[in-house]
């Protein structure tokens, strides 16, 4: 059934690629069993999400070895989904739609959510788009019915794929993109009391990293990493001491160190970049 999905998938040129499934008590099939962090949601391959592929033989293959495999489809190429995980979420996004529900596609997930699909917004994925809704674009991958979840709930279909998918309508869009960067030259940002905003925005990025759950951890510690480093970058807080504290929260949050390293490294560098102005001192 599985096998049959994914060929179906592949047909209409959505790169698939096989996940990882949870047994009937919830334990992944990685080795890791029921210490797994994200059972019969991470990929058996290798190489992860570069490998999806639309070849029917390679797919056949991989469900000869793997035939209770879960179905990933890779999305930015035909498909971009919101993924709503919560009834927060769905109010949330019906709000920005609004009062709308999309006329798209939607996936009744395993643990109760929905995915809605839309036409590729050319964008990234989003962690936390919205309260309880995650964005995935270009880079990123989705569950697709017959998929089964820890909880033993299987994905289904609500409203199955028509012949053209809905584009993103352009509030939902304006959300995707975010606030532009800065213009290159512009005027910077102007702290009024300096040393008291970069105390508090220190404790305040490093409790956010500490307390980041799992789906959300690398990108909060990147956007930490980028605010601290405008304020490293204006001279108001040592890099020393930002490392240490960021290092610090990401471990307890449970993030590894070699992605600690390379996230703290390109997020300090770009805030640098991009450093806080300060007001001259006053004259005596």
């Amino acid at each position: 059934m599985s096998l049959t999905a994914a060929l179906a998938y592949a047909r209409h040129g959505i790169p698939v690629l096989p996940v990882h499934t949870p047994d009937l008590g919830g334990a992944c099939s990685c080795d890791r069993g029921a210490r797994c962090e994200r059972p019969g949601k991470h990929p058996r391959l290798r190489h992860g999400l570069t490998e999806a592929s639309t070849d029917p033989h390679q797919i056949r293959l991989w469900w000869t070895f793997w035939p209770r495999a879960n179905v990933g489809l890779r999305t930015g190429v035909v498909m971009d989904v919101a993924d709503v995980d919560s009834p927060e979420g769905w109010r949330g996004l019906r709000h920005v739609l609004g009062g709308d529900t999309p006329a798209g596609p939607q996936v009744r997930t395993g643990s109760g959510g929905r995915h809605l699909w839309f036409r590729p917004t050319g964008y990234g994925n989003r962690v936390r788009l919205l309260p309880g809704v995650d964005w995935r674009g270009a880079g990123g991958y989705v569950l697709a019915p017959p998929s089964r979840h820890a909880s033993g709930a299987v994905y289904h279909w609500i409203r199955r794929p028509a012949v053209t998918l809905p584009p993103g309508p352009p509030r939902l869009r304006e959300l995707i993109a975010g606030p532009p960067p800065p213009p290159a030259g512009g005027p910077a940002r102007t702290l009024t009391h300096p040393d008291r905003y970069a105390e508090a925005a220190l404790d305040a990025e490093v409790g956010r990293v500490a307390r980041a759950v799992e789906g959300t951890r690398n990108d909060t510690l990147n956007r930490a990493a980028f605010a601290l480093g405008r304020l490293v970058g204006a001279g108001l807080l040592d890099e020393a001491e930002v490392r240490w504290e960021l290092t610090a929260a990401a471990l307890q949050a449970g993030l590894g160190w070699s992605e600690i390293r390379g996230t703290l490294r390109s997020g300090l560098t770009a805030g640098r970049r991009q450093p806080f102005h300060t007001p001259p001192p006053h004259a005596a």
